[in-house]
């Protein structure tokens, strides 16, 4: 069976850090591009941040800067350092598995959520 599992979720001040995770099981992550997306109270949801199978990366123009998405293969894990972090970061935030290893496509697993709250 499939999982995606986000920790590291939490509240924190305006300017604070925080630093989200996501852990595979069932599946080798590696091979498939791996995404962020957030989606705050009223909105829709909303991509932050994508890697492919070969490392790149690509950000939402609103985070560029300050997240940092990574991968680490040997952990079956997906990261995103999140700095300088704002109010209008406040979302719940969702780790997403494509089908490829490009980022072209749709997305085939999600993940449960993990809330991030940043007070002004």
């Amino acid at each position: 069976q499939v999982q995606l599992v986000e920790s590291g979720g939490g509240s924190v001040q305006s300017g604070g850090s925080l630093s989200l995770s996501c852990a595979a099981s069932g599946y080798t992550n590696s091979q498939y591009c791996m995404g962020w997306f957030r989606q705050a109270p009223g909105k829709e949801r909303e991509g932050v941040a994508r890697i492919n199978s070969v490392g790149t990366t690509t950000y939402t123009d609103s985070v560029k800067g300050r997240f940092t998405i990574s991968r680490d293969n040997a952990k079956n894990t997906l990261y995103l350092q999140m700095n300088s972090l704002k109010p209008e970061d406040t979302a719940i935030y969702y780790c997403a598995s494509g089908w490829y290893g490009s980022c072209s496509g749709s997305w085939r697993y999600w993940g449960q959520g993990t809330q991030v709250t940043v007070s002004s």
